[in-house]
C-alpha cells in the first residue's frame, strides 16, 4: 500500500459528508468504496462523487493517508477503473476477485490510464476458489497485497465461527503465505462490524498481528486509534531491535546472543530489520 499501513478506513462512495472529513480521522488509508457500503440504485452517483473529489486531490505521497478503491467485480468495476484511476489514486481493491484473467485486464486497462503508472492491485478473496487460486491472483501484473472478503468468505463455506474464530484459521494463514511466498505486503487484517467492543477490536487485532498480518482495516473512525495502537511498535521494542541489528552487525560470528541471553541469527536479525524499516 505504499509504505507501512497499520489502518485503512472503508469510507462510502455516496456519503459526500464523510469524504469531506475522512483524511482527518487518523488512518494510514483509506479505501472509498464503491461496492458493499453502495445499495444497487446508488452506484452511479457514487462514482461521480467519488470521482470528483479524487480530481481535487494532489498526486499519492507519502504526506496524508494513501487512498485506495474498492471497484465492483465485471464490467462495472471496469467503469469503476476508468472514473476514478489517476496520480492520487495509490491502487483498487478489487472485489470479489478470483480470476487471473480478469485481474490481468484490469492491469491492461491501467496501462491505458495518464497517470496510473504506479496503481496497484489488490484482490480481494471472497469465495473458497479465490483462496485456492491466491498464489495465481498474488502474481498477476500491479498486484501488490491482498485481502481476505470474510463475510461473503464466511458464507460461501458455511462456517458459523465460535469464540477465537478457529474455523478460519487456515484461511487466514493461507493469506500470509501465500502473500510472503510472492513478496506481496503482507494483508491487511479483515475489518471487525462490532464498532462498540473496542476491547475484544483490540483482542482480535493482536491475534492477527501474531498470525502475520502488518495492519487491519477499519469500518469505523473510533476502531482506528486501537488498530493503529496495536500494530505501532514501543520505544522499547524499537530499542531492542536496533540494539539486536548494531551488534549483529558488528559481529562476524554470524550468531550472537541477544539481551535475554537466546541465540540469535540472520533469520531473526530480519524481523528486527523489518520493524525498523520505514
Amino acid at each position: 500500500m505504499g509504505g507501512a499501513t497499520r489502518s485503512a478506513l472503508y469510507v462510502p462512495g455516496d456519503r459526500p459528508e464523510m469524504l469531506s472529513g475522512a483524511t482527518r480521522r487518523g488512518a494510514d488509508a483509506l479505501i472509498l468504496d464503491l461496492e458493499d457500503a453502495v445499495p444497487p440504485a446508488r452506484k452511479e452517483s457514487a462514482r461521480a462523487a467519488v470521482a470528483e473529489w479524487l480530481a481535487a486531490r494532489p498526486a499519492a505521497s507519502a504526506a496524508g493517508p494513501r487512498i485506495w478503491v474498492r471497484i465492483n467485480a465485471g464490467e462495472r468495476g471496469h467503469d469503476d477503473l476508468r472514473a476514478v484511476a489517476g496520480p492520487a489514486v495509490t491502487g483498487l481493491f478489487v472485489a470479489k476477485a478470483g480470476s487471473v484473467r480478469e485481474l490481468a485486464a484490469l492491469a491492461g486497462l491501467l496501462d491505458g490510464v495518464p497517470g496510473a503508472e504506479r496503481m496497484a492491485l489488490c484482490p480481494v478473496l471472497e469465495s473458497a476458489a479465490a483462496v485456492l487460486a491466491a498464489a495465481d491472483l498474488a502474481r498477476c501484473p500491479r498486484v501488490a497485497r491482498l485481502q481476505l472478503g470474510e463475510a461473503d468468505l464466511r458464507a460461501d463455506l458455511g462456517v458459523d465461527p465460535g469464540p477465537g474464530e478457529p474455523e478460519l484459521l487456515w484461511v487466514r494463514s493461507q493469506a500470509v503465505l501465500v502473500s510472503a511466498a510472492a513478496g506481496l505486503a503482507a494483508p491487511l487484517a479483515p475489518a471487525s462490524t462490532d464498532v462498540r467492543d473496542l476491547d475484544a477490536l483490540r483482542r482480535g487485532t493482536v491475534a492477527f498481528k501474531r498470525l502475520g498480518f502488518h495492519g487491519r482495516t477499519c469500518v469505523h473512525p473510533a476502531q482506528v486509534p486501537v488498530v493503529n495502537d496495536v500494530f505501532t511498535p514501543t520505544p522499547d521494542e524499537l530499542a531492542r531491535a536496533r540494539d539486536l541489528v548494531a551488534r549483529f552487525d558488528a559481529t562476524a560470528e554470524g550468531v550472537i546472543l541477544d539481551d535475554r541471553g537466546r541465540m540469535v541469527d540472520e533469520a531473526v536479525v530480519r524481523r528486527a530489520r523489518r520493524l525498523l524499516s520505514p
